[in-house]
């Protein structure tokens, strides 16, 4: 039997549960970005378009976990599909756009880049478990279905009333995103190194496109509450059930088809200025 307490998650989420680790993980990010773009040399200079683009997508990503967002969240259906889809989407997009590995890896202090991170990017183990994730045919399906996963009512029920199980779900959801958006907004070819070639990415990101709106839809239109957790927790301020999961439904079905399409464009301007 599902149980929980009214009025409030059981796992008592608040703004800024976990903030030392998260805050630690952006600050770090952000100075080792400054750092790197400092030392850039002049035929690598970091734009200011770059610059904006990683900023954005790191405050947008600790905004929805950090602040009362993320309490609200827990309260509000729709407001949790936004949260989701600034972690699995705008956010990671901004950042892959932004093109930060290079800069951020100039950033970081040499000793740990040297002998900590590097040898550990290169072992291959590590290779083997990125290639594996960055597999043509795994990449989507995983991005989709962690989409489907979290939204299967059931497991959506309990990640809401679990504190561990929660801050899985999101973090999940932020690292697949990074994953997912770095391999398709490489800007490199194939024959450039790239994992997958231009037309491949294309052909990827509008086939992602499709279960996400059939979801999305599915809960627009359903004509019960799929998510009663809510309910059980109380919602943050007074909204029809319905509504409530209807808004969602729209925000997982239109925004996230719509950054699809960006990326789309993106990569099909690249595939155009190569030929």
């Amino acid at each position: 039997r599902r149980s929980g307490t009214r009025g409030g998650s059981s796992h008592g989420g608040r703004p800024g549960e976990g903030a030392p680790r998260t805050a630690t993980l952006a600050l770090g990010a952000a100075v080792a970005f400054l750092r790197g773009a400092r030392r850039a040399p002049p035929d690598k200079q970091v734009g200011v378009a770059r610059r904006i683009g990683f900023f954005s997508g790191l405050a947008l990503v600790y905004f929805v976990m950090q602040t009362q967002f993320d309490y609200l969240s827990q309260h509000m259906f729709y407001i949790h599909r936004l949260q989701h889809l600034v972690l699995h989407h705008a956010g990671p997009f901004l950042i892959a756009l932004s093109q930060p590995q290079a800069v951020i890896a100039r950033g970081l202090p040499q000793r740990l880049h040297e002998r900590v991170l590097t040898p550990a990017w290169r072992h291959p183990l590590a290779q083997g478990a990125y290639r594996l994730l960055q597999n043509w045919f795994v990449a989507p399906v995983l991005f989709v279905g962690l989409i489907y996963l979290w939204l299967t009512p059931e497991i959506h029920f309990y990640a809401m009333l679990n504190g561990p199980l929660y801050h899985v779900m999101n973090w999940s959801m932020l690292l697949d995103g990074l994953l997912f958006w770095f391999l398709m907004l490489d800007p490199r070819s194939k024959e450039q190194g790239a994992l997958l070639g231009l037309g491949t990415r294309i052909g990827l990101l509008l086939a992602a496109a499709v279960p996400q709106v059939l979801l999305g839809a599915h809960i627009a239109f359903a004509t019960h509450d799929l998510f009663d957790v809510y309910a059980i927790c109380g919602r943050a301020w007074t909204i029809d059930p319905l509504e409530d999961q209807q808004l969602g439904g729209l925000i997982t079905w239109i925004p996230a088809a719509m950054m699809h399409v960006i990326g789309t464009l993106v990569v099909l301007s690249r595939w155009m200025r190569s030929k």
